[in-house]
């Protein structure tokens, strides 16, 4: 019996169109790579083994895989020693659930620089609320943030999720206080200041140098009217188990933008897949492989 696959599969969409991808998309080398090995993932051109039942009545070919961090088919096992690891430290007490949204105005500039933006949202969203504990509570809180960059329908969509302790350790570490409501921090208050934070921070990147595609009047302009708008944060109330909480934010640290089990329909022309509450969507496989694996550059600009 040969290997089991899903009747959909990333991998052969990215055989199949990368041709027209590279023909519409300039992809750097890692880009390059990613869709190889994405393509080969299980295959024979990267061997296997064979897999055989005790009573030796079933029998199937297993080939190996690619463990590239972008594939669909990879990160299960990665997932679970995430799991167990976080489970090992995490405290086993209530924690809130937030989410932190980067502008849509700053999103051509996360796709360029994602590591500097994110960077600094990371940081930005950490300070945030380290601040907010210490200064509304008293206490430290401990957090556990993870980055996530798409929507349902693979929009490109950059969002923070954050666990965050119901409590925290005492400034004066006499001991642990446990938050006494459902809540966390007033959601525009919490906007506020990761407004301001994130800002500063990219502020901090301007003057060593990140962007030099912005001259000082273009930079400018893309950022005066983001110090005035409400930034979007969002906040659940406490989870009730540690456990809980790592399995749900396992969802995000271990998958890319969509699985193999969400494609409904793969024919030359357009990728169905699922989205929220039972619709779909439907692109064309070039633009399906260029949501999930190519970002544009940033538009130059001369204001």
């Amino acid at each position: 019996m040969g290997f089991l696959r899903p009747r959909f599969d990333i991998g052969d969409l990215a055989r199949q169109h990368r041709k027209a991808l590279e023909v519409q998309h300039r992809l750097n080398r890692q880009q390059r790579r990613m869709l190889t090995a994405i393509g080969l993932c299980r295959t024979a051109a990267l061997g296997g083994h064979e897999e055989v039942c005790e009573n030796g009545d079933f029998r199937r070919n297993a080939y190996n895989s690619c463990r590239n961090r972008h594939c669909p088919k990879c990160q299960a096992l990665a997932q679970e020693r995430w799991i167990a690891a976080r489970c090992e430290r995490l405290l086993d007490l209530g924690h809130f659930h937030g989410v932190f949204t980067l502008p849509s105005e700053l999103r051509p500039l996360a796709k360029y620089y994602p590591a500097e933006v994110y960077g600094a949202m990371f940081r930005a969203v950490t300070e945030t609320l380290l601040e907010l504990g210490r200064t509304r509570l008293g206490v430290t809180l401990g957090l556990t943030l993870v980055l996530h960059t798409w929507t349902r329908e693979l929009g490109y969509h950059v969002h923070i999720h954050v666990l965050v302790t119901a409590g925290g350790l005492a400034l004066d570490g006499s001991g642990f206080i446990h938050t006494q409501h459902n809540y966390l921090f007033p959601l525009e208050v919490m906007g506020v200041v990761f407004r301001a934070k994130m800002l500063h921070e990219l502020g901090l990147l301007r003057d060593k140098g990140a962007f030099p595609e912005f001259t000082d009047g273009a930079y400018g302009a893309l950022m005066a009217p983001l110090a005035k708008k409400n930034w979007i944060v969002y906040a659940k109330k406490p989870f009730r188990r540690s456990n809980h909480v790592v399995h749900y934010l396992s969802r995000y640290t271990h998958r890319v933008g969509i699985s193999n089990s969400r494609i409904l329909d793969a024919t030359p022309e357009l990728v169905t897949f699922g989205t929220k509450h039972g619709l779909t969507a439907s692109i064309s496989p070039v633009e399906f492989l260029h949501r999930l694996f190519v970002f544009p550059r940033l538009p130059t600009t001369d204001s």
